[in-house]
């Protein structure tokens, strides 16, 4: 896989060193400045977000020097840069007071104020069980910060438990490059990482760190709170999480290039009337990772490109809809501003170089492509480890064209798939026809036949609609039982590989020049 990264444009002269490995660009920096330049998503809307641009610059090492930045200007507005280094905590946040800030004692205070960045810099900056509250706010910018281990009960105790929360009429925040992350669930006294609610519009979370914690965040507060929305997250990491990646409560929300690993209970809760649009995410090894989930009050998401690695689903319920095993598309969402997406089967390797503070700011340049991802097809059973094993034969090009002789076992079989397209359907690939047909909901997705005992294939024969010829670029075939990679190559037509006894094989589509159109999976043992 070809792996590109940018640095982000930056607001002053910076010193540049190039990195020999995986075309990384790493920018090492004498002081770093926030990259106004490189806002993306919805904060580039409804006027854009600058944060501190135009404004002083001035240096902090604890919380109450940063409380003093904010107060000593002359107004609530007045443009503020604010680099921080070493560790913040409870201990040294004092509440000052001044013409340009509303501050409280033991968290960092962003209230009734507007035009400030908070970058970290040096060798890093760590708010350490002290969380960052923003509120009536807006213009706002959170960069290269570590924010871990923040308490609603026990001690100490700050920002009711969210590492970073915005509440009450903010507008217009990036946060960006940050690290969010604590040790423990709820009952260990922790909250959200990452908190939206009581009328917040246009944030953007941008390759940043989630982890470790119970709560990844939400956006409302309740099901009756629908007024927040026109949020974007990208090209984050997401680990170790119990639930809320994000948990969505009405609004909008654009989901895309993100990195899913080990959540627990669920992923993407999109409820009480949300619309998300996912797109091109990775999720490995975790459970219902999108849906409606604990509610009645229903959601709604639009899916394309995402890979379902090894991804349990549970059964539905009057208040558990989840979105798989065959993950469709439930509604439409258009976005307003321009992005790029990578190819999903690249976003683990992106966000793992370039999420998170003190990595230099590296951004993905977008031109990452897939070419044989390593993804396992989605599972209905407990997750487990990926496997490893070797593909059984040597991978081919491209497959032959020359229908193979015997019965094609697929018409006596069943069929599912990761998704499709409106209007198709799984049983299509397998009633005779060719005038019928499979389309995932993107450009790319994947459909299976399977048996109720096992048996033995040899050769597969994927087959186009005359209108769709030649659509279909990189697949891989993979033995569903195991997660073996039976065969790898390009286009449609006959895939000969080791006869393997199998109940369940998958055709997986990792790239193609527009929407395929699979008329027929056939199956033959010899």
């Amino acid at each position: 896989m070809r792996r590109a990264f940018a640095r982000r444009p930056l607001a002053a002269v910076a010193t540049l060193a190039m990195a020999t490995t995986i075309g990384v660009t790493a920018i090492s920096m004498s002081a770093a400045q926030a990259a106004t330049g490189g806002v993306t998503g919805y904060a580039t809307q409804n006027g854009g977000t600058t944060g501190g641009a135009g404004g002083t610059t001035v240096t902090a090492s604890t919380g109450t020097a940063i409380h003093t930045a904010l107060c000593n200007r002359a107004s609530t507005s007045t443009p503020i840069t604010i680099q921080v280094s070493g560790t913040i905590t409870v201990g040294n946040t004092a509440k000052v007071s001044g013409t340009g800030c509303s501050t409280a004692d033991g968290v960092i205070e962003l209230k009734n104020i507007s035009n400030v960045t908070i970058v970290g810099v040096g060798g890093g900056a760590t708010f350490d069980q002290i969380g960052i509250h923003i509120r009536d706010s807006r213009n706002i910018i959170i960069q290269n910060v570590t924010v871990k281990n923040v308490k609603k009960s026990g001690s100490p105790t700050s920002n009711g438990g969210d590492a970073i929360g915005m509440e009450s009429t903010v507008r217009n925040v990036w946060v960006d490059h940050v690290t969010l992350e604590a040790s423990g669930g709820e009952s260990e006294g922790y909250d959200g990482l990452f908190d939206l609610k009581n009328d917040v519009q246009y944030v953007t979370l941008s390759y940043s760190i989630l982890r470790n914690s119970g709560r990844g965040g939400l956006i409302g507060s309740s099901e009756d709170d629908r007024g927040n929305g026109f949020i974007t997250f990208h090209h984050n990491s997401y680990s170790n999480l119990d639930s809320r990646t994000p948990l969505l409560r009405g609004g909008i929300a654009h989901i895309y290039n993100n990195s899913y690993t080990n959540l627990v209970e669920s992923g993407i809760n999109s409820r009480a009337g949300a619309k998300a649009k996912v797109e091109n995410n990775y999720f490995k090894n975790s459970k219902d990772v999108l849906g409606t989930f604990y509610t009645s009050e229903a959601g709604t998401w639009q899916v394309a490109g995402n890979i379902f690695d090894n991804i349990t689903w549970s059964a539905k319920s009057s208040e558990n809809n989840p979105a798989g095993p065959n993950v469709v598309s439930t509604t439409s969402v258009s976005i307003p501003y321009s992005y790029t997406l990578d190819g999903a089967s690249c976003v683990p390797a992106i966000v793992s170089q370039t999420a998170g503070a003190n990595t230099g700011l590296k951004v993905s340049d977008g031109s990452c492509t897939p070419t044989t991802p390593t993804a396992t097809p989605t599972s209905t059973s407990t997750p487990t480890s990926t496997p490893t094993t070797t593909p059984t034969s040597t991978p081919t090009p491209t497959p032959t064209s020359t229908t193979p002789s015997g019965t094609n076992l697929s018409l006596a079989a069943g069929a599912d798939g990761s998704s499709k397209g409106s209007g198709t359907s799984y049983g299509n690939v397998k009633d005779g026809s060719l005038s019928t047909y499979w389309s995932p909901s993107g450009s790319t997705g994947s459909i299976s036949i399977k048996w109720g005992s096992a048996t033995r294939v040899a050769k597969v024969n994927i087959r186009e609609t005359s209108g769709a010829s030649g659509r279909i670029g990189a697949w891989k075939l993979i033995n569903a039982d195991t997660g073996a990679v039976l065969k790898t190559g390009t286009g449609a037509g006959v895939i000969s590989f080791t006869a393997t006894s199998l109940k369940k094989i998958t055709f997986e589509i990792t790239s193609a020049s527009s929407t395929p159109q699979v008329a027929e999976f056939e199956t033959y043992a010899s």
